[in-house]
């Protein structure tokens, strides 16, 4: 059949015509789509100041790590910082063409589609043909929603993204942000959680298993699901072989690799519980909550571990021995011996314990001692010796009587905490298996130490166990400091013209209060009156009396003020019974006050934190402003130590801190401190005990050291008859003391100038004489020695008498 040459040209002008139709209207079709989807889409200049959340890490003064704070623990690496394997894997994984196409790859799309169509209707998932830039762009500024509606607005801010970035900026946000599984944000966090490594160790078969991630990390989890891991590893390898990264050779020893992953190594971490939250607050105080998870600051905090392992060990030994002496107060609880053991034990829920602690169950009582089963497997005895200090504990914190028999104190089933011991007392071997009953104490207290001349705080414990409680008794009680305050008051006298020898009158003290209100007749501990005594003794026997007609005559204002000004409280009540430390304040704050008198009375603040540096390294906060011009150089090459001024404030004459310091020496040589001899090294400090030893305190110091002892129960109720700072707190100072000084010359206390060292009788503050047994090196201001003619403050109208040397008082010691 022959056509027409009308009839041929008609048709090829109507298939053009149609072609036409066809090419405006799918031109108008993508222009209103990229019109209708690309409304209201997000800004990706966003994009260009991305500030990643990354984790904020804390660590200790030694640079051991101390804690980890993220939402999203993300370590940012920079493009140029990534080896150019991690790079080629990942791109030979997801995006072979990324270096080619505009942001979205038309031929992958093609063949998705293909591939959807034919799986339609199987109820699988439909197959993606996403870049790297669309997954940025989704990751970014869109959400994870299966529709075609996103995938459009994904292509499109594709588009937009490669015109405003470098293909560079798009792979490293790409690289630092996708989620790799194992809590990991980013390549260089999945190289340390997977393999321990960072990115540049990693081998190929590492780099191939990480590149695979991606697609979907829950489901290439090599500890669930190896052999998809490993496949999916093999599959990046091989793609790395195909595209030339890598030579056939490297391809089969990096398949012959197992996909394992490496365990973190031993990473020494100090713990520091009541430590680390208050940094925490502090750092959420300055930066908040998104500062503080996801800033990515380096903190330097001033701990010192060795130190504040001492503080915890002491501090809950010293609790434990008090609760120990006030009777064992019965089993936690108590289950059916006819169950499972090991499951009824993990059942329960029981307080926090030391690590070495155990639960057990009593499993028989015999006159010999107790059977007892492990909630982890296996049996121990409780001999009758592990049990004789679990007198019943009665009211008052009064015991019962004497245990003879393990019935008096255990029974089966009861639910125990057991530690093993390995020797008793005079360390004599025990045999194995042998356990000790324990109790966790009700008593609380808190104990910090910190550097007297920086404020820089080296350890703090807060209480017997964070878990349990997280209440910090060293920043957060609030307490009566009793007679550990007195040292201020016994300054400001210093201050004002008193000497360490003056004489003042302990005799009864009566004050009325005001209309309505009463007497008030404070008494010594001892209820006893010892005449006229040397200011010394009245510090270092912690006199009542004493102290208040002192704080009587100088003015509470001026008392009150010394306590302000050392930071003791904000303000003090202007009320004389605030002289016996009757107003409250916590043990870190009177602890700093201590330390303003060991340093020679300069003012610090107390710190926990030496350095904080942001994401990029820059430091933006440090404890030590002071300028350093000859700190910063490579080697020291024996030059002499640079000198940094003084900025510190005085808050008190140096010497009048000496003389206070010389005198809390005293306490512990000769007064209500003496268990705090056993140091064997100069130590000063002041014990405290309030009404009914409700709070009981030690507050010390060497001369480069300062630390605080607080016990107390948190509901506050008495300690019990004969319970004293001395009994209680002291013991735990001196503990501590001795393991923070061991192996530490002795230093004595520094002298400073203006002050005159004369020997005296201690008992008398007389000048020494010829023959006298018991004499001291007394500190006075030149001119302020003791002659033959004294005044005994007494409370009298003049304030005070003359008296002469055999009107005062000896053999006091």
């Amino acid at each position: 059949m022959v056509l027409k040459r009308g009839t041929n040209m008609k048709a090829v002008f109507a298939v053009v015509l149609m072609v036409a139709t066809l090419g405006v209207t799918a031109a108008g079709g993508f222009v209103w789509v990229l019109h209708h989807y690309g409304r209201g889409l997000p800004d990706y200049n966003q994009l260009a100041n991305y500030r990643p959340p990354m984790v904020t890490r804390v660590h200790a003064g030694d640079g051991r790590l101390l804690a980890e704070f993220a939402r999203e623990k993300r370590v940012f690496v920079p493009i140029e910082a990534i080896p150019k394997l991690v790079i080629n894997a990942v791109l030979s994984a997801e995006d072979k063409t990324f270096y080619d196409h505009p942001g979205i790859d038309i031929p992958g799309i093609l063949s998705a589609t293909v591939k959807n169509v034919l799986r339609f209707g199987s109820n699988r998932r439909p197959v993606g043909a996403s870049t790297i830039t669309q997954q940025v762009a989704k990751n970014f500024l869109l959400t994870n929603e299966v529709s075609i509606e996103r995938k459009v607005k994904e292509m499109i801010l594709a588009f937009r993204i490669e015109r405003a970035f470098s293909k560079q900026r798009i792979l490293e946000l790409y690289l630092n942000e996708i989620y790799l599984g194992y809590g990991s944000y980013g390549v260089a966090a999945a190289a340390l959680n997977y393999f321990n490594r960072s990115l540049h160790e990693l081998t190929i078969a590492e780099a191939a298993f990480i590149a695979g991630l991606p697609k979907a990390p829950n489901n290439y989890n090599p500890a669930k699901r190896p052999r998809a891991a490993k496949a999916r590893r093999d599959y990046v390898i091989g793609r790395l072989v195909e595209n030339g990264h890598i030579t056939p050779a490297e391809g089969e020893a990096a398949l012959a690799e197992p996909v394992t992953p490496r365990p973190p190594d031993e990473i020494e971490i100090a713990r520091a519980e009541y430590f680390v939250e208050e940094v925490r607050r502090q750092l959420v105080s300055r930066y908040g909550e998104d500062g503080l998870y996801g800033g990515g600051l380096s903190v330097r905090t001033t701990l010192d571990p060795s130190l504040q392992v001492a503080a915890d060990e002491m501090l809950r030994q010293g609790l434990i021995g008090y609760d120990r002496r006030h009777g064992w107060r019965g089993a936690v609880t108590k289950i059916d011996l006819g169950v499972p053991r090991r499951s009824a034990l993990a059942e329960l829920k029981l307080p926090e314990t030391p690590e070495a602690w155990r639960r057990a169950v009593v499993l028989k009582v015999d006159a010999e001692g107790a059977d007892v089963g492990l909630a982890a497997g296996g049996q121990g005895r409780i001999p009758l010796s592990r049990l004789k200090w679990a007198r019943a504990a009665l009211e008052n914190q009064k015991r019962g009587k004497r245990v003879r028999r393990p019935s008096q104190v255990l029974s089966p089933g009861d639910v125990v905490f057991v530690e093993e011991v390995s020797a008793d007392s005079k360390d004599t071997a025990v045999p194995p298996g042998t356990f000790g009953l324990r109790q966790i104490p009700e008593i609380a207290g808190g104990l910090v130490a910190l550097d007297p001349h920086t404020g820089r705080v080296l350890a703090m414990s807060g209480g017997f166990s964070y878990a349990n409680s997280q209440f910090n008794r060293a920043t957060q009680a609030k307490r009566q400091p009793g007679s550990a305050f007195k040292p201020f008051v016994y300054l400001a006298a210093l201050d004002h013209g008193f000497t360490p020898s003056s004489l003042i009158l302990d005799a009864p003290f009566v004050i009325d209060q005001g209309p309505g209100r009463g007497k008030w007749n404070p008494s010594n501990y001892t209820k006893k009156f010892y005449g006229p005594s040397p200011m010394r003794i009245g510090i270092e026997r912690s006199r009542n009396l004493m102290t208040v007609r002192l704080a009587q005559n100088i003015g509470i204002d001026t008392v009150a003020a010394y306590a302000e000004r050392f930071d003791i409280v904000d303000r003090m009540p202007r009320v004389l019974s605030m002289a016996l430390g009757a107003g409250e304040t916590t043990l870190l704050r009177i602890t700093t006050a201590y330390a303003m008198l060991v340093n020679g009375g300069k003012r610090i603040v107390p710190t926990f934190l030496d350095r904080i540096q942001d994401r990029n390294g820059k430091s933006v906060f440090r404890h030590d402003a002071r300028p350093c011009g000859g700190c910063r150089v490579e080697t020291w090459e024996g030059r002499e130590p640079p000198a940094l001024p003084d900025h510190r404030a005085e808050v008190a004459d140096p010497r009048s801190a000496y003389q206070i310091v010389s005198m809390l020496q005293g306490v512990v040589q000769r007064g209500s401190g003496r268990r705090v001899r056993a140091v064997g090294k100069p130590v000063a400090g002041k014990t405290g005990t309030t009404n009914d030893s409700f709070d009981t305190w030690f507050i010390g110091f060497t001369p480069d050291l300062a630390v605080g002892v607080f016990v107390g129960f948190d509901n506050p109720r008495s300690l019990g008859r004969g319970e004293t700072g001395s009994s209680v707190a002291a013991p735990i100072f001196r503990d501590f003391m001795k393991r923070a000084l061991a192996g530490r010359p002795a230093i004595p206390f520094r002298i400073p100038p203006g002050i005159r060292l004369v020997r005296v009788d201690p008992a008398t503050g007389l000048l020494a004489r010829a023959g006298d047994r018991r004499v001291i090196l007394e500190a006075f201001k030149p001119g302020t020695e003791p002659n033959e003619k004294r005044h005994v403050l007494d409370g009298s109208e003049g304030g005070s008498v003359l008296v002469t040397p055999n009107r005062a008082r000896r053999g006091l010691y």
